[in-house]
């Protein structure tokens, strides 16, 4: 019986390495919810050390759920879960004037039921995601996100030499670095070609000042994240309904993520498989709320590295997921994952977030991109990347606008839908074309009479 790719289990040594490899590219990301939204709530080293350590235990938790599947819960696609941006701007809000943390852990555990219980509805709506759609989100989510990995080039935001010379010479010679690999390195190693990137790239790094391990000696070696560490949730109206905007706005993010991995990975994409993927990711975001930390999503650059590395195993992203695991409970170890500088992973993301919109713009070219068509496109790409190239662009509009909108792939994906609904499912007058060809006065020769 012939095994699909995504079943695969390769070797244990390829899992481990092929699995680091995925950890390493969404560890930034994967941190960076506690430390903006902790830094908002004033909250001192210690705690944001525990919503860290929270943070991986659960993302690694939520990427097992994802991958390996527990009954009707998890796509079983290589997907790599962290907490979702979308919900920081809003849980910040709730946690500086409703009640601090216990008030966003009440929204989140209740937004997240509400994803499992909405979850079969967004399944129902995979027939509005032809490849015209599907194309156009997929390529939103590789170009919204590169300018992520241009930030993390030059530095980091906020970092104090940001775009200096020698930050961008790092990522260019770790990007170049990556690509040779990918081009002469023989079988395995042109697969673990970012990972090899980051570990050189962070080794060469260490004599130039670029990063060093001080802080892994600084830390307690064991960071378990009990249940309600800081206080009983407590549940508000207004803090609950604006964490299920988030989550609306999460969903179709997913949504995009999940169809863009099935299309990589060559595996169908189903109402069902959609359905289980979504529920996952309510199931993950209940134990967020319980365990400390945030909502979770499907992790777009891990999605880019899948069809960097051509290497479809769910059970390799599974790995990554234990190695998150072990990491929130081991802290000395994050802290030398967390010590990879940010020029060197923004070297890696120009390569991963690349390959995302290459993708899409593959499937793209599978559309008839023609007449409204075309107009579709146009209008999704221009909704979808306009927050992303002018990142205060609803700063005066509400702040629930603000969570749907500011999303550059949500935005252009509910414009690709629904203008995919108004071109191609609502009845309406013939394009352009066919109105000539029914006009025309040559009869066609079936019909002339003999």
């Amino acid at each position: 019986m012939t095994v699909h790719p995504v079943d695969e289990v390769p070797p244990i040594g390829r899992l481990l390495s092929l699995g680091l490899q995925h950890v390493l590219a969404m560890y930034a990301g994967a941190v960076a919810v506690p430390l903006i939204v902790g830094s908002a709530l004033k909250m001192s080293s210690t705690d944001l050390a525990y919503l860290i350590s929270a943070d991986l235990l659960v993302s690694g938790v939520a990427t097992l759920i994802q991958c390996i599947g527990v009954w009707r819960f998890g796509v079983r696609l290589p997907l790599m879960q962290g907490c979702t941006f979308a919900a920081v701007t809003p849980m910040v809000l709730i946690g500086t004037t409703t009640g601090g943390l216990p008030a966003i852990y009440g929204a989140v555990i209740v937004s997240g039921l509400g994803m499992v219980l909405l979850a079969p509805v967004f399944g129902r709506l995979l027939r509005f995601f032809p490849p015209l759609v599907t194309g156009t989100v997929i390529t939103i989510i590789g170009l919204s996100l590169l300018p992520v990995a241009a930030n993390w080039a030059a530095g980091g935001v906020g970092a104090p030499g940001f775009g200096k010379p020698a930050n961008l010479a790092m990522a260019l010679g770790v990007l170049v670095l990556i690509l040779l690999i990918q081009r002469f390195a023989p079988g395995f190693w042109g697969r673990i070609a970012v990972l090899l990137g980051i570990v050189i790239g962070t080794l060469v790094g260490i004599p130039l000042g670029f990063t060093n391990f001080s802080s892994v000696t600084q830390v307690g070696f064991f960071g378990v994240s009990t249940p309600f560490h800081f206080g009983l949730p407590t549940f508000g109206v207004a803090a609950i309904v604006s964490m299920l905007v988030v989550m609306l706005v999460t969903m179709t993010e997913t949504t995009g993520d999940i169809l863009a991995v099935g299309e990589i990975t060559g595996k169908q994409v189903d109402r069902r498989t959609l359905s289980d993927g979504l529920r996952a990711d309510g199931l993950s975001t209940v134990l967020g709320g319980v365990f400390n930390t945030f909502p979770y999503t499907a992790f777009a650059q891990n999605v880019g590295l899948v069809g960097l590395t051509r290497v479809r195993s769910r059970y390799v992203v599974a790995v990554g997921g234990g190695i998150l695991v072990v990491l929130g409970l081991i802290r000395p170890l994050g802290e030398i994952v967390a010590a990879v500088p940010q020029p060197v992973l923004g070297g890696a993301g120009i390569a991963m977030f690349g390959t995302v919109a290459a993708y899409g713009i593959r499937l793209l070219a599978k559309a008839e991109l023609s007449g409204h068509n075309l107009v579709l496109v146009a209008a999704a790409l221009g909704v979808g990347l306009a927050p992303t190239v002018v990142p205060d662009l609803y700063q005066h509009f509400p702040s629930w606008f603000q969570v749907i909108a500011g999303s550059g792939i949500s935005a252009g994906c509910l414009v690709a839908v629904l203008l995919n609904v108004l071109f191609n499912h609502v009845p309406g007058r013939r394009d352009a074309g066919e109105e000539d060809a029914g006009d025309s006065d040559v009869v066609p020769s079936s019909s002339q009479p003999g």
